[in-house]
């Protein structure tokens, strides 16, 4: 499960294939920017070989963009850091890629704001045994360690990657995992 916190009407999460959903720390411009990017890769890659792309060369191909864009003159690089949570077959990913273009796949991870309270929070409450449910608990839990004022199903997203696909969660869904953790 992937937690992200939202503004009002900007959404944080989006979905890049049936299979694979991405959402950011940083600049919106950016990631915005980085998401069609990302989907026109996919894209790119189903039109060549009439398959879905394998989420790690999805990443792959998304971190040589970022990081081309560390050394090219009249550019800036990407102020963004991506988490991206997706599923081949039976194997998920959850993959973490930084401006500089390096990236790193986690079991379990945060970042942003208080991201090493919530990566300590992660350390100690993760088992690789975790069912749906209570890895969406644990996710929101590792949120509001360092969040600031009422989490509602207005202010968070809940993502879920599973054999199915990737999918994020409606607002009612949300309010229901907010409300059993009450």
């Amino acid at each position: 499960a992937v937690v992200s916190t939202q503004s009002t009407g900007i959404t944080k999460m989006e979905m890049i294939t049936k299979h694979c959903g991405m959402t950011y720390s940083g600049m919106g411009p950016d990631f915005r920017l980085l998401v069609r990017k990302a989907r026109k890769i996919a894209q790119q890659y189903y039109l060549q070989f009439d398959e879905e792309i394998p989420v790690s060369q999805l990443v792959q191909r998304l971190a040589n963009v970022m990081q081309e864009y560390t050394h090219s003159g009249g550019v800036r690089p990407f102020g963004v850091s991506l988490l991206v949570a997706g599923v081949d077959q039976e194997t998920p990913y959850l993959v973490q890629c930084d401006p500089s273009g390096a990236y790193f796949a986690w079991k379990a991870t945060a970042m942003g704001k208080n991201h090493v309270n919530g990566k300590t929070f992660l350390e100690k409450r993760y088992n690789a045994d975790l069912e749906l449910e209570d890895a969406v608990h644990t996710a929101i839990l590792t949120l509001k360690e360092g969040f600031e004022g009422q989490m509602t199903e207005d202010n968070i997203e809940i993502g879920i990657c599973t054999s199915d696909g990737f999918r994020k969660l409606n607002r009612t869904e949300v309010k229901d995992y907010l409300a059993a953790l009450n």
